[in-house]
């Protein structure tokens, strides 16, 4: 059973932001039941959620994950899918994924049929009134939450049923995160690790030259230092 923590009158005080504490929860999985902020540690943590099991889009998905999930365990990211479906269904799909990424498929997957993790997380599907169950009840869309060791979420994303989602995106979206939390900067348009960084508008032009001695400064609010992606990825 899924149990998640609601104000007294059964709803969410309010919806979550950038900067909000994730909700804990709860809930089985197919790796056996969690509690999800012990589960998720000291760790960053990318919870997603897919419409349902068995489907085409969603298979691609996870099947890109499981091929990913290296690359994030390497950052110390976890990675925890959910959908609208039962741990056996999951059980079984997961096997379909496994085959067609071409490596077993090892993170959790949140069964989530009463949608109460998804509920908390405001993850079902308003506007496509035919993605429902055979219940009647929305099935979860394409959402994505980038969740750091404090337990802040950091980025959401909400993708339609239709569009799979870039897990390269994902796996960038995480190294920009790494890298301004370690080096206080922050990542122009495009950015890739190795790439130069841009310097906050915050820090006053003395504080930057002092910390950025190979700072170039293309506008007095646009001013570039390198940084190697070493410097903030394990290898």
């Amino acid at each position: 059973m899924v149990t998640t923590s609601t104000t007294s009158e059964g709803q969410w005080a309010a919806p979550l932001r950038l900067g909000s504490i994730a909700p804990n929860f709860q809930a089985e999985t197919t790796i056996g039941p969690i509690d999800f902020h012990e589960w998720a540690g000291n760790d960053w943590v990318i919870l997603f959620s897919h419409p349902e099991d068995y489907t085409p889009i969603c298979t691609t998905e996870l099947a890109a994950l499981a091929k990913y999930e290296p690359e994030f365990t390497k950052r110390n990211v976890k990675l925890i899918g959910l959908s609208a479906n039962s741990i056996e269904s999951h059980d079984g799909w997961i096997n379909d994924i496994s085959e067609i990424a071409g490596c077993p498929l090892t993170f959790p997957v949140i069964g989530d049929k009463d949608r109460q993790v998804a509920y908390a997380y405001d993850m079902l599907d308003h506007q496509d009134t035919t993605n429902v169950d055979a219940r009647g009840i929305a099935y979860t869309i394409r959402s994505v939450f980038i969740i750091d060791p404090k337990k802040t979420i950091r980025l959401i994303q909400a993708y339609p049923a239709s569009t799979g989602r870039n897990t390269a995106e994902l796996l960038r979206v995480v190294d920009s995160l790494l890298a301004s939390d370690k080096h206080s900067i922050n990542t122009p348009v495009n950015w890739e690790p190795g790439e130069d960084v841009v310097v906050p508008v915050s820090v006053s032009d003395e504080d930057a030259k002092a910390r950025f001695p190979n700072m170039k400064v293309v506008k007095p609010y646009l001013r570039y230092v390198p940084l190697a992606k070493d410097e903030f990825v394990p290898s």
